[in-house]
């Protein structure tokens, strides 16, 4: 499974698998295979940063 391309939707999805699957980005990242500093760099780039405590972006 791919991540969306568009930062709104990339947002929404992150957040929802954050919330429903994953404890933490890592695990998120090592699980999905996603390069995590290309992931924060770009919701970063629309606005988003992860915050660990919350497990989420915002």
């Amino acid at each position: 499974m791919s991540l969306p391309n568009d930062p709104m939707m990339l947002f929404s999805f992150v957040n929802m698998k954050l919330r429903d699957d994953y404890a933490s980005l890592d695990e998120l990242c090592e699980d999905m295979d996603v390069d995590k500093q290309q992931l924060t760099e770009k919701l970063a780039a629309a606005g988003f940063e992860y915050n660990a405590s919350a497990n989420k972006f915002w």
